[in-house]
């Protein structure tokens, strides 16, 4: 039973240990077509509990072992905020931590609970899932646990930024012909433009999922990019990039690209063939492009 996992290394967040909460067995409150974990019954609570002793023990010998570790990533082999112990984990946590940051992944399935938002404020950041804007998408998609409805969800998001101070990071995984179609996307759009959260980061699936669902190329998520309000900070956080061929931009084409949506440098290097990507350097150096920093991304957009 492995409740330490990695350490990995993040673009982002650099040397990133992991911390599983339900090493054990699958305990979560969605089951999520693309899931790579093996299709499991939803549950609203777990009932393989490992206490904060264990837990704090185990991230204290991966922290001497990994002296060099940027963040803790708390995780689980589900959801963890269904850890009954989450609000004083965290404490121990900070307690011993260092320097290091803390970071947690929910599925956001009950940020609407009190509790769990008391817990999800000491941490350093807060990264939570919104494949769905609507409640027939969380249903089909996610396949949540009974009870738990869309708008609660977005209501506790609200709740709970209004209250965080640090980074609030919103995912949404695409998947074909299930929130791709553009009635989701504005639906999240919306939603996301009154939340206003640190960044957006939009992906697709990238590991063998639990059920025969499919991936968007990355020509498709750059669409769906353009499809939200260009005041987003959307991320495309994909390992596919490799399926696009490079292409010719002129100078016009590259300033009007970047101001319907802020591109990565990962991006420029996918799209742009070699003669537009020193276009795009030129650019910069005219100050006609500037570069935005989103929580450990960099952007570039007409300037």
């Amino acid at each position: 039973m492995n409740i330490i996992f990695g350490p990995v290394y993040s673009r982002r967040f650099g040397k990133s240990l992991g911390v599983d909460l339900s090493p054990g067995k699958k305990q979560c409150n969605f089951d999520c077509l693309y899931c790579e974990l093996d299709p499991a019954k939803t549950m609203g609570k777990q009932d393989e509990v490992l206490s904060v002793k264990e837990i704090i023990d185990a991230i204290k010998k991966g922290l001497q072992e990994h002296k060099d570790i940027d963040v803790l990533t708390i995780t689980a082999n589900g959801e963890p905020t269904l850890y009954p112990y989450l609000n004083e984990l965290i404490d121990e946590i900070n307690k011993i931590k260092g320097n290091t940051k803390t970071l947690i992944l929910s599925n956001a399935a009950t940020i609407d609970e009190s509790k769990v938002q008391e817990a999800l404020l000491k941490f350093d950041e807060v990264k939570l899932s919104l494949d769905c804007a609507t409640q027939g998408c969380l249903k089909k998609l996610d396949r949540s646990h009974k009870g738990i409805d869309v708008e609660n969800i977005k209501k506790g998001m609200l709740a709970f930024k209004k209250r965080y101070s640090g980074a609030l990071v919103i995912e949404i995984l695409i998947v074909k012909t299930l929130n791709d179609k553009p009635s989701e996307i504005e639906a999240l759009n919306s939603y996301l433009l009154e939340l206003q959260p640190t960044r957006v980061d939009i992906g697709t699936i990238d590991r063998p999922p639990a059920f025969d669902v499919k991936p968007v190329s990355y020509e498709e998520l750059l669409r769906i990019s353009h499809l939200f309000d260009s005041s987003l900070p959307v991320y495309i956080a994909s390992r596919k990039k490799a399926d696009i061929s490079a292409s010719g931009y002129s100078e016009e084409q590259i300033l009007d690209t970047l101001r319907k949506r802020p591109l990565t440098l990962e991006d420029i290097e996918a799209l742009f063939d070699k003669k537009s990507q020193q276009r795009f350097k030129n650019l910069l150096k005219e100050e006609k492009i500037k570069s935005v920093e989103t929580n450990g991304v960099k952007f570039y957009k007409k300037a």
